[in-house]
């Protein structure tokens, strides 16, 4: 009965950890395309190294690395691969855990730094619209999806505002994006706090998996097998 529950177990991993696999493979595909076809301007020059194309690859190289290190330590029957596995899922667990709080109790100093940092992305954005073909702005991304222009109001856009602004909304109708972004975030924050438990659940669950096939083939004697 045991060994067939492990056995379970140790497939139910290998599964797992192959769909996760596969997840960060396209990932990371959407990631290296949109580097080598577009050329990224930052919505925020304080993070202008995450990017759209780069956040998409750091995460497919994250989950590649850690599915690929879950299902080859459960396929072998591996401890070194199981342990590596687990420290990892729980560092992200904590990383994930830690950014929640910080957002939570900091959402005041957040919300004024982005507000800044929006206005020093949309001066360094200006002059970007309708002057080169390959530029993909981030900021037009935000504006298209949210139907908003601006930070506060289109006059942000300045001389710039027939290029820059949405056209399938009258300018008098669009409102800035800061207070789109807000309300967006205020209208989903169930949404977001129940999918940040959710992952943190898989990863405990993953942990848990982890640990108790480490202990079978460390009472089993099967530590390194490879």
């Amino acid at each position: 009965m045991a060994q067939g529950c492990l056995k379970c177990l140790k497939l139910t991993m290998c599964a797992a950890n192959f769909l996760c696999f596969i997840c960060g493979v396209v990932l990371l595909s959407l990631g290296i395309y949109a580097m080598v076809n577009f050329k990224f301007h930052s919505l925020l020059p304080s993070l202008a190294s995450f990017n759209i194309a780069n956040v998409l690859l750091i995460s497919g190289i994250i989950i590649t690395c850690v599915s690929f290190l879950g299902f080859l330590g459960a396929l072998k029957e591996n401890r070194c691969l199981l342990l590596t596995f687990f420290v990892l899922l729980f560092l992200l667990m904590l990383a994930e855990l830690t950014a929640a709080c910080f957002l939570l109790v900091k959402d005041k100093e957040i919300g004024q730094w982005l507000e800044k940092d929006l206005k020093a992305g949309l001066e360094k954005g200006k002059g970007k619209f309708g002057n080169s073909t390959d530029v993909f702005s981030e900021w037009e991304l935000v504006q298209n999806t949210f139907q908003c222009c601006g930070v506060h109001n289109a006059s942000d856009w300045g001389d710039k505002i027939v290029t820059a602004c949405p056209t399938s909304t009258p300018l008098s109708k669009q409102k800035g994006c800061l207070d789109k972004l807000r309300i967006w975030f205020e209208d989903n924050f169930l949404t977001i706090g129940i999918s940040i438990i959710i992952l943190c659940i898989i990863e405990v669950l993953g942990m848990c998996f982890a640990m108790t096939l480490f202990c079978h083939i460390s009472r089993s004697g099967l530590g390194y097998k490879l």
